[in-house]
């Protein structure tokens, strides 16, 4: 069929030199036939594959997948514990290709895999606010962008983020200080305010003030690009740039867009003007900056040189900050939200938790230091439960760059791999009783002979979140703030929370809590 349509699309081109017009037809012509052909030719090569019944040619799963981001998640988690016994699924987005993986032996094909690192094409519609910053970059543009920054998430550095977590915990402590003792209130949008305040003050030093001024331009224009990016994904119409900015949501894009890129020039500029003036002072008068001054990854990247002394330009900081600000605010968010609930909702868990704070803290209201953050286990266990059952990114895509085999079957290039995270973390072969709540599932006897590629909240292999620790350390530093002051209580059941599995895995009506006063007698 594929040679039969090239043999039509070069006798069209035959005809076409009677004229320009025609020509220009017929090369249009030898285009869509050519896609035609490559479509087909996948097609045949992908027919093996277990399929999702339902598709139909050209058009594939789009007649039976639902539209709304809630009900395709739904849909999609529905598939992966109906096909449990099926090694992996294939589904057609469109004419494009896809197989959906769950089981930890195939997703260890595609994470291991040195050239497999391609990201989705869905991620092209992150680009005019990242650029080609780390999360979408690829090629060697990646891996010397990630060689140069990985210096910068040592945990010696780390932890001079401590004291603005420590600092924005206690404020949002003090926002949540009116809700004891009363009603249950949705906490999700707090806990992303105190997020959103970690985040820009390490990356970029500048505190904006989100948890006292949630209506500030910026932060609106962070929701607000992320909220437009989120729906432009599920409506194709949108796809292409010149319709894009023919549409509301185009033109809200572009002015979103600009608040965004003007604020973090601004504070470039401003933070590469002050760091050029202490560098002048020190030259003409011995002037020594202060060691206590905070520093932010805004001065790490101003400084990072790659192999050959070069220096990042201020497009290179732009896109690595804007990067920073987008991954690590809403993440780590969901991450201690979900947290809050599974502990509002398991008080003998929570007590376990509180007792180990008794230990490390006592009657002590210091802030937390590293070393005790350290000596947190089973809250550590806590989250990385709370991350297998509530991964705070559901599923992620690589572009296959060449063909693979996966489980047996042939995989074709510019096949979409989609990691379905939150129904591989509940694969009862690693988890047994998936569903339940158990921390236990991750102290150091419990965890040895379970598959690496089994449990991936931060990916996995050589593409894996460079922020996990930084993450990994907020997310300890609220919860003991937060556990040291509150009792927690939920009463939400699982089907109440109207799992939305977009870019972050929220709670479509939000996560309830009462709040109490901790006994610390």
């Amino acid at each position: 069929m594929a040679l039969w349509l090239l043999h039509v699309a070069q006798k069209l081109l035959l005809w076409g030199s009677l004229g320009a017009v025609s020509l220009a037809g017929a090369t249009l012509a030898l285009t869509l036939l050519q896609m035609v052909a490559s479509y087909a030719r996948k097609w045949l090569r992908l027919r093996p594959v277990p399929s999702l019944p339902g598709a139909y040619p050209l058009v594939g799963h789009a007649l039976v997948m639902k539209p709304d981001g809630r009900d395709f998640f739904q849909q999609l988690i529905y598939y992966t514990e109906e096909y449990r016994h099926v090694p992996l699924l294939k589904l057609w987005l469109g004419p494009m290709p896809s197989v959906v993986l769950y089981n930890a032996e195939n997703v260890e094909v595609i994470l291991t895999s040195s050239r497999q690192i391609d990201k989705s094409y869905m991620y092209k519609f992150l680009q005019p606010w990242l650029g080609q910053g780390l999360l979408t970059s690829t090629g060697n543009k990646w891996r010397s962008r990630r060689k140069m920054l990985t210096p910068t998430f040592h945990f010696t550095i780390l932890e001079d983020f401590l004291d603005v977590m420590n600092e924005q915990a206690n404020i949002l402590v003090n926002k949540l200080e009116k809700h004891v003792n009363q009603g249950a209130f949705n906490c999700f949008f707090y806990v992303t305010l105190c997020a959103l305040d970690i985040i820009c003050e390490t990356a970029m030093g500048k505190n904006i003030g989100a948890q006292t001024n949630g209506d500030s331009e910026y932060v609106r224009a962070v929701y607000r690009m992320s909220d437009i990016i989120h729906r432009r994904v599920k409506m194709p119409w949108l796809w292409l740039d010149p319709f894009y900015i023919m549409f509301r949501e185009g033109r809200e894009h572009k002015r979103s867009l600009k608040i965004l890129h003007d604020f973090t020039n601004r504070v470039i500029a401003e933070r590469a003007n002050e760091m050029k003036r202490d560098e002048d002072r020190s030259d003409s008068q011995g002037f020594s900056p202060s060691k206590n001054k905070r520093r932010a990854f805004l001065d790490l990247l101003l400084n990072v040189t790659d192999d050959e002394g070069k220096k990042l330009s201020h497009e290179d900081i732009r896109e690595e900050v804007d990067t920073f600000m987008f991954e690590g605010h809403d993440t780590t968010a969901s991450a201690i939200n979900w947290s809050l609930y599974l502990l509002g909702s398991y008080p003998e868990i929570q007590k376990k938790v509180d007792n180990e704070l008794d230990e490390v803290f006592g009657k002590s209201d210091h802030p937390a230091t590293l070393e005790d953050l350290k000596k947190l286990k089973y809250l550590e266990c806590v989250i990385k439960e709370s991350l297998r059952l509530f991964p705070p990114v559901p599923l992620f895509a690589r572009n296959l760059s060449e063909d693979c085999e996966v489980a047996g079957y042939k995989i074709v290039k510019d096949c979409q791999a989609i990691i379905v995270t939150y129904a591989l973390h509940r694969d009862p072969r690693h988890f047994p009783d998936p569903e339940v709540f158990k921390p236990e599932r991750f102290l150091p006897e419990n965890s040895q002979g379970r598959h690496p590629y089994a449990y991936v909240p931060f990916s996995a292999g050589p593409r894996n979140c460079i922020g996990q620790k930084f993450a990994t350390l907020e997310e300890k530093t609220i919860l003991s703030c937060l556990l040291r002051h509150f009792w927690v209580e939920s009463n939400q059941k699982r089907e109440e929370l109207g799992l939305a599995g977009e870019l972050i895995l929220r709670p479509s009506n939000g996560i309830w809590i009462k709040l109490k006063r901790r006994n610390t007698e």
